[in-house]
């Protein structure tokens, strides 16, 4: 009755924990570049004192769809995109380098390259700052960032950086839970990324977004096939309880 009880209890845990994944896909179908999450659940055995008579679901999220999502042109000066294995590197909370597909940038007040959710944009060296006031801003197609001063001629623009787009896929990036992107550790070679350094074949497409790659209709299938199961284990506890009070009866009637 135990074993019966704790893989339903277990399961509907691990089902609420996949809608959750499935909301959060669902809640980013229009969010620039973001990349769903992939979501899944596997048996296993609980191993403690004695023998290993349990077993317990575990939802796991074994990785992310990293699928190019549709690329839509904005004709906006700061907005870029990048090839499906190309990322743009950034600055995390913490100071350190992370990767990103989006390209919907903006200037700080102090001249630093942002993106819509505030991260710094790293150029060859380092954090790109432009010289402002500037009139315009564009970007080469290897990523050089291209900038007018204030009052300079309509013809004159200057090379001040180049963005730092690196090339990496499914293998070697996992996403974090701020929704950046970050080597895997079996990917490091004595610590070190051998891939984090400017791809000389990346290319930057200019006044283009990547939008996200969540197939709406999937995700709402998914997440309905996630209910239906919560409540198919929240039936198999409550059968697992009547099942006991019936056994309890027949034990008082002999």
């Amino acid at each position: 009755m135990d074993k019966m009880l704790y893989i339903a209890m277990s399961g509907a845990k691990q089902n609420l924990r996949g809608v959750a994944i499935k909301a959060n896909n669902l809640a980013n179908a229009n969010t620039v570049g973001f990349k769903a999450d992939f979501a899944q659940a596997r048996s296993m055995q609980a191993f403690g004192e004695g023998l290993p008579t349990r077993v317990f679901a575990m939802q796991e999220r074994p990785g992310t769809n990293l699928t190019s999502g549709p690329i839509v042109e904005t004709s906006r000066d700061l907005d870029i995109s990048v090839t499906q294995e190309s990322w743009i590197s950034v600055m995390d909370e913490a100071g350190n380098e992370a990767y990103t597909k989006v390209g919907s940038l903006n200037i700080r007040a102090d001249g630093a390259l942002i993106t819509s959710h505030g991260r710094q944009v790293i150029g060859e060296g380092g954090p790109i700052i432009l010289p402002i006031p500037v009139d315009k801003v564009i970007f080469s197609d290897d990523g050089s960032v291209q900038v007018r001063p204030q009052g300079a001629p309509a013809n004159f623009m200057e090379v001040v950086d180049r963005l730092k787009i690196i090339d990496a896929d499914n293998s070697q990036l996992e996403k974090g839970n701020d929704g950046l992107f970050r080597p895997k550790e079996d990917a490091l070679v004595n610590g070190l990324c051998g891939f984090c350094d400017i791809s000389p074949t990346a290319r930057v497409m200019s006044g283009t977004l990547e939008r996200s790659n969540v197939n709406p209709v999937h995700e709402m299938i998914d997440l309905i096939n996630h209910q239906r199961q919560f409540e198919m284990q929240m039936k198999l506890m409550k059968t697992a309880e009547e099942m006991d009070e019936r056994h309890v009866t027949l034990l008082r009637i002999v």
